[in-house]
């Protein structure tokens, strides 16, 4: 019989291994996707088609439970490393839309990425056709992961046109908010930029992520967008980047994304 208190043998070798427990064992087409070969989606058409060996054995279960550091993973018989982590921001125009093909032959913001030859790499978050501006990606979906958590608050700044002149009753509120399709949208900030004659540029700041949020809010007042433009995600500003131009982000570019503003 053990002494109390004397940890088991199984326990006693674990300690002396070291405490690091071993990497968690995610379904193939995860951990294929997080290495940053390609896309989950992607990753599960090639398990599928049995084109991926894990220890030389052919795997056609997209969740088959895999270890990426003690398990030797090839496609196509070229073994597969985890890529070096990529980081870029794109201008993305107006018309593009942000998926990597397209049923009806329009124009993506992959197109525009192709002179990099890049190794796959993920949109983080989205812009939809009509709108323009700041788009991040990177094949570090951990990293993508906490931009995009709801949690984070993360700020994202818009320049948007509208079709009216406004008032300080409406940019009060924009801020106070509206339901919609049982949403309750709102902007954390709103500001007057210019005006002309019949139209005028806000600057919208949200710090939450719901899909064509700014237009959907700003329908609810029977106000039309004429252009929408993401200038800054974080502390991450547009700047002086061309339409339809990319470049990759410095490493505290990087590293500051992940921190919470002040």
């Amino acid at each position: 019989m053990r002494r109390k208190g004397n940890p088991s043998p199984s326990l006693r070798h674990r300690r002396v291994a070291g405490s690091v427990e071993p990497a968690p064992r995610h379904g193939l087409a995860r951990v294929l996707s997080k290495l940053g070969v390609c896309s989950r989606t992607q990753a599960q058409a090639l398990v599928r088609a049995g084109r991926v060996r894990v220890d030389g054995r052919i795997v056609r279960d997209p969740e088959a439970p895999t270890n990426a550091r003690r398990e030797r993973i090839s496609v196509d018989g070229a073994d597969i490393a985890a890529a070096e982590k990529i980081y870029l921001m794109l201008n993305k125009p107006r018309g593009c839309v942000t998926t990597a093909s397209d049923e009806h032959g329009r124009d993506t913001v992959y197109t525009l990425l192709q002179n990099g030859k890049f190794p796959w790499l993920a949109p983080v978050g989205r812009l939809d056709k009509a709108s323009e501006g700041l788009l991040l990606f990177s094949n570090d979906s951990a990293w993508a992961a906490r931009l995009t958590d709801p949690a984070a608050h993360l700020d994202k700044t818009y320049h948007v046109q509208i079709d009216r002149l406004p008032d300080a009753d409406l940019l009060a509120r924009l801020c106070a908010g509206v339901a919609d399709d049982g949403e309750v949208l709102l902007a954390k900030s709103v500001r007057e930029l210019r005006r002309g004659e019949k139209n005028a540029w806000l600057e919208i700041v949200l710090d939450e992520g719901r899909n064509r949020q700014i237009r959907r809010l700003l329908a609810a007042f029977d106000i039309a967008v004429l252009r929408l433009i993401r200038v800054a995600i974080g502390g991450l500003a547009l700047g002086d980047l061309a339409k339809g131009r990319w470049r990759v982000l410095a490493g505290v570019e990087v590293v500051a994304l992940k921190l919470p503003m002040p």
